[in-house]
C-alpha cells in the first residue's frame, strides 16, 4: 500500500487520539460499513445535524417490525411495552449525563427549542426577577426573554471572561468576570401594582458549547452563579433572589455532554438528532426536582390529568414530573429507538469520540491559520481561538472562519458554501441562528446590524458582505464518524480554490502574420422564447422584437395559492420592495410552451396531460381584473387565468397553481447596477418575468472550450459521469457563433441586423444548469457548475454569457434573424 505522507504528518501528532482504536470498529471499518452513503463527499455539518448508521436503522426497522407498541395511555401489554421502553429511555437519557434519577427528571420533547420554550412559559417571572445570559446563545434561548420581558422581568446579555483568583491561586476553584450589557425591561409599573410578594427567581442561559465558534464554557460558571454572583450584583438590584441555571447542551452533547454530578444546573436541553442522527423531532428538558416544583403551567391535555370533569371548573393533575409537563400522546416510536443510538456512542465511548473529533478539528484549524497568499498575507481569519484560553478548557469539534483575497477584501461566505457543494464538500454558512456570537466576532455594531436589516438582509439570503463587512460565516464540524480524508478533502478545497499563488511563467508564443491579419466576424445562430417562466421554449428562424425583448419571451408564470412562484431552480429575491419565495419545481422543464404568431395561440404540452392546452393570446378582460404585482425590484400589472389553464397547469406541475400573464410593468426605483458581472437586474428597462435582463446570449465556441475542459477532467479521473453540454443547457435567447471563446466578454454593445444592443455583464450561473431530464426524470449533478468555477469565477460569481438590452429604436417592427451578422464595439 502507498503511503500517504500527509495522513502520516497527523498521525504522529494525532495519532493517539483518532480512530478508535479500542472500539469494537475503528474509524476506517466503521465509515466503509456504516455509511456508504458518503462516498466521495465530506460531510461538515455535524453541530447542524449528525448522520444515523446503517446498522442504527436497521435495528431500530427490526425492532418495530417484531414488537407491538401501543398508546403508553393504557393498561393493555402493549401499551406496557411502551411505558417500559420510554422509563428505560428516560434512565439512559439521565445516564447519559450522569444525573441521578433522585435529583433529575427527563421532560421529553419535540425538540431542544421546545424545552427551551417549556423553561421560559413555565418560569415564575416576576418584577423582581432577572434572565441573564451569554451573548453566545442560540436564538432559541434568545426566546425565552420575551416570556421575562413579558412577566415584567429585566434581561440583559453578558460577555464571561474566566480571571485567575490570586487569593486562592492553588483552590481549583474557577472565577469569572461577568460583563453585562444594556438592560431590557417592558412595562415595569404595570407588574408592580399588581404583583404579590414572595421569592424571586432569577434565570441565567449559557451553552456548554457555542454553535458559532466552539468554544466550550467552563462549567464551573453553574457553581458560580449559584454560589458567588450575589458578591458581584451587591450594589444592583440582580443580586437578590435565587439564581437557577439553564445549560444549552444541544450542540455540546454530541462530544462532552455536562456531568451533573458534578455541576449541577437547574435545567439542560439536549437533541437526539444532534447526538446520532436519528430520529429527529425529539429532544428533552433534563430538570432538577425542586426546580420542577416552581414551574407553573397553566394548559392541561390528555395524559396530564388524573381526572377532570367537562362542564364545571374542576380537574386533577397527575403527580409525576414528566407526566406533568409531557402534554398529549409522547412520540413513543421516536423514544424507543433511541436506545439503538445510545448504543453506539456507548460503544465507542464519548471520551473517545470528543478525541477523535476534535483532533480532527485541532488539525484544520492549524492548517487554515498556515495558510498565505503569494504576498504573504493570511488567507483565514478563525473565530474564538482567541477567547478559548481565557474563557473555555477546551474548543468543541468546531471551526468557524472567513476569507480573505490577497488585497484584504473578503471572499463571500455564500461563493464559499456555493463551491464548497460543488468539490463534494457540506459545510454550513451565516450566523447559525447564533445571532450574539455572530455580532461578537465579526465586530458588527448595532448600527451594521440594523442597516443590514433595513437594506433587505434577512437569515438564509445571499447578502453575505455588507459595507465592506461579512453578514455571517463559514462553519465545518466533526463528528464520530468523520475522517482523515473529510478534512483533507475540505482543506484541498480551500487551498484550489481560495489561495493565490505566485504566477507560473508561460512561454509566449508570437502571433504570425496571417493569423494577426484575419478580422473574426460573429453571427447569430438561433433565437428561443421561453414563454413561461421555468419552462421549456421554443426556436425560430425570426421573431420580432419589442420594448421588453423578444415579443412574449418569459411573459407568463406560474404561481402557487400562497403567492410562491414557481421555478426550476430555489431561490429567495430580497427586492427593494419585499421579499418573495420561490418554490423549487424541477418538473416544470417538461412543459413546452410555443407561440403561433398567425394564429395568436399559446400552446402548451406536458406529458401529464393528455390534452394540449391552447391560449389564446388576445387578452379577455372578462377572466378576471388586472391587479399589480410585485417581484424582483419591478411593479407588473398581471391578470390571471382562467379556473380551466389553472387546472390544466395544476395537474401538469403535480400542485395547485395559477398562470399569471404580464401586461405592462413599470420600472421601479433600486440601488443602480454596478459594474460586476451579474449581480443586479437591469431595472432601467422594460422587462418581463426575467432573473436579471431582457436577453441571454451565449457563444458557441465558448460552449465548445467549455465541452474541452470537461473532457479533460473526465480523463484525468474525475468520478463524475461524462458530461456533454450544449448551449441549450443554459437556456440562452441569442446563440451565435465566431471567434475566439468568451469573446462576449469583451464587449460594451452590439449590433445585429439594425437592432443594437448593450451589453450588462456577464451571466451568473446557478446549480439549475446541473440538471438534466431523461425519461421523465430530473437528474443533478455538478457538471458543468464545477469546472466552469474553476475557471470562470469573478468576485464570488460564476459567470458564463452575457446578458443584454435592447436599445429600442424609435422604428416599430423590428425583428431579428437566425444568420444575420453580429458587429461588437470592446469595453
Amino acid at each position: 500500500m502507498a503511503i500517504d505522507p500527509e495522513k502520516e504528518e497527523f498521525l504522529r501528532e494525532f495519532g493517539e487520539d483518532y480512530g478508535y482504536p479500542n472500539a469494537p470498529k475503528n474509524i476506517d471499518e466503521l465509515r466503509a460499513t456504516e455509511f456508504k452513503r458518503l462516498d466521495d463527499v465530506a460531510y461538515l455539518d455535524h453541530a447542524g445535524a449528525t448522520l444515523y448508521s446503517e446498522s442504527q436503522m436497521e435495528a431500530i426497522f427490526k425492532d418495530f417490525n417484531s414488537t407491538i407498541y401501543g398508546n403508553p395511555h393504557s393498561q393493555s401489554d402493549c401499551s406496557v411495552t411502551t411505558s417500559n421502553i420510554v422509563d428505560d429511555a428516560r434512565r439512559q437519557v439521565l445516564n447519559f449525563f450522569n444525573a441521578s434519577p433522585r435529583e433529575y427528571k427527563c421532560i421529553f420533547t419535540s425538540g431542544a427549542t421546545a424545552a427551551l420554550k417549556l423553561v421560559g412559559e413555565t418560569f415564575p417571572w416576576s418584577s423582581q426577577s432577572t434572565f441573564m445570559y451569554t451573548m453566545e446563545n442560540h436564538n432559541s434561548v434568545l426566546g425565552i426573554r420575551e416570556y421575562a420581558l413579558n412577566g415584567g422581568a429585566a434581561a440583559f446579555s453578558v460577555d464571561v471572561e474566566e480571571v485567575v483568583d490570586h487569593d486562592q491561586p492553588d483552590s481549583g476553584k474557577s472565577a469569572f468576570k461577568i460583563i453585562p450589557h444594556q438592560e431590557q425591561r417592558r412595562s415595569e409599573h404595570r407588574f408592580l401594582k399588581k404583583e404579590a410578594t414572595g421569592d424571586t427567581y432569577n434565570l441565567f442561559a449559557f451553552p456548554s458549547e457555542c454553535n458559532f465558534s466552539g468554544l466550550r464554557f467552563n462549567l464551573d460558571l453553574v457553581n458560580f452563579m449559584k454560589e458567588d454572583l450575589s458578591e458581584m450584583f451587591e450594589s444592583s438590584t440582580h443580586h437578590r433572589g435565587n439564581w437557577m441555571v439553564i445549560i444549552d447542551a444541544a450542540k455540546g452533547s454530541t462530544t462532552a455532554p455536562p456531568d451533573l454530578s458534578k455541576y449541577k444546573a437547574d435545567f439542560v436541553v439536549v437533541s437526539f438528532y444532534k447526538l446520532f442522527g436519528y430520529p429527529t423531532g425529539l429532544g428533552a428538558l433534563i430538570v432538577q426536582n425542586e426546580a420542577a416544583k416552581l414551574m407553573k403551567k397553566t394548559y392541561f391535555s390528555g395524559g396530564t390529568v388524573a381526572a377532570s370533569i367537562a362542564d364545571i371548573d374542576f380537574f386533577k393533575r397527575r403527580e409525576g414530573v414528566e407526566e406533568y409537563f409531557e402534554d398529549g400522546t409522547i412520540s413513543f416510536l421516536s423514544i424507543a429507538s433511541l436506545h439503538h443510538g445510545f448504543k453506539i456512542l456507548n460503544a465507542l465511548t464519548m471520551t473517545a469520540i470528543s478525541r477523535h473529533a476534535s483532533s480532527l478539528a485541532t488539525y484544520v484549524r492549524n492548517k487554515l491559520l498556515d495558510l498565505r497568499h503569494a504576498n504573504g498575507h493570511h488567507v483565514c481569519t478563525l473565530y474564538g481561538l482567541r477567547d478559548s484560553e481565557v474563557l473555555c478548557n477546551k474548543m468543541g469539534p468546531t471551526v468557524s472562519f472567513n476569507l480573505r483575497r490577497p488585497e484584504g477584501s473578503w471572499f463571500g461566505y455564500r461563493e464559499v458554501e456555493k463551491l464548497a457543494s460543488l468539490s463534494g464538500v457540506q459545510l454550513r454558512t451565516g450566523c447559525f441562528c447564533n445571532p450574539g456570537a455572530c455580532a461578537k466576532y465579526l465586530g458588527l455594531s448595532h448600527s451594521d446590524l440594523l442597516s443590514n436589516v433595513e437594506a433587505g438582509h434577512i437569515c438564509w439570503d445571499d447578502r453575505d458582505i455588507m459595507n465592506g463587512k461579512p453578514t455571517g460565516a463559514v462553519r465545518v464540524s466533526f463528528g464520530y464518524m468523520s475522517t482523515f480524508g473529510d478534512a483533507r478533502k475540505f482543506l484541498r478545497f480551500i487551498e484550489n480554490g481560495f489561495v493565490v499563488l505566485p504566477p507560473v511563467a508561460r512561454a509566449i508564443h508570437p502571433v504570425t502574420e496571417d493569423a494577426d491579419k484575419a478580422i473574426a466576424r460573429y453571427f447569430l445562430k438561433s433565437i428561443t422564447i421561453y414563454p413561461i417562466k421555468s419552462c421549456a421554449g421554443f426556436s425560430v428562424e425570426s421573431w420580432p422584437l419589442t420594448r421588453t425583448g423578444l415579443l412574449h419571451d418569459r411573459e407568463w408564470l406560474l404561481k402557487s395559492l400562497n403567492g410562491e412562484i414557481l421555478t426550476q431552480k430555489k431561490v429567495t429575491v430580497t427586492s427593494c420592495i419585499q421579499i418573495l419565495g420561490f418554490i423549487q419545481v424541477p418538473d416544470m422543464c417538461y412543459i413546452t410552451a410555443s407561440i403561433d404568431l398567425n394564429l395568436e395561440i399559446l400552446c402548451v404540452e406536458s406529458p401529464r396531460c393528455k390534452e394540449k392546452l391552447q391560449i389564446k393570446l388576445k387578452s379577455d378582460p372578462t377572466i378576471s381584473e388586472k391587479e399589480e404585482m410585485k417581484i424582483y425590484s419591478q411593479r407588473y400589472e398581471v391578470q390571471a387565468s382562467s379556473d380551466e389553464v389553472d387546472n390544466w397547469f395544476s395537474k401538469a406541475v403535480g400542485r395547485h397553481c395559477t398562470l399569471i400573464r404580464n401586461t405592462g410593468s413599470q420600472s421601479h426605483s433600486c440601488p443602480i447596477r454596478d459594474k460586476s458581472p451579474g449581480i443586479c437586474r437591469d431595472i432601467a428597462t422594460s422587462l418581463n418575468f426575467v432573473n436579471e435582463a431582457q436577453f441571454l446570449l451565449i457563444s458557441e465556441e465558448s460552449v465548445a472550450d467549455l465541452n474541452n475542459r470537461l473532457r479533460s477532467k473526465l480523463q484525468n479521473g474525475s468520478h463524475e459521469p461524462p458530461t456533454e453540454v450544449t448551449s441549450m443547457r443554459f437556456r440562452p435567447n441569442l446563440v451565435m457563433s465566431g471567434g475566439k471563446p468568451y469573446i462576449e466578454d469583451e464587449w460594451r454593445n452590439l449590433k445585429i441586423g439594425d437592432n443594437y444592443f448593450s451589453s450588462l455583464g456577464g451571466c451568473n450561473r446557478c446549480q439549475m444548469i446541473n440538471m438534466t431530464s431523461s425519461s421523465g426524470e430530473v437528474h443533478r449533478s455538478n457538471e458543468p457548475l464545477a469546472t466552469l468555477a474553476s475557471y470562470r469565477r469573478v468576485k464570488g460569481k460564476i459567470c458564463f454569457g452575457i446578458l443584454l438590452r435592447y436599445e429600442d429604436s424609435t422604428e416599430h417592427g423590428a425583428w431579428l434573424h437566425v444568420g444575420q451578422e453580429i458587429y461588437a464595439n470592446v469595453h
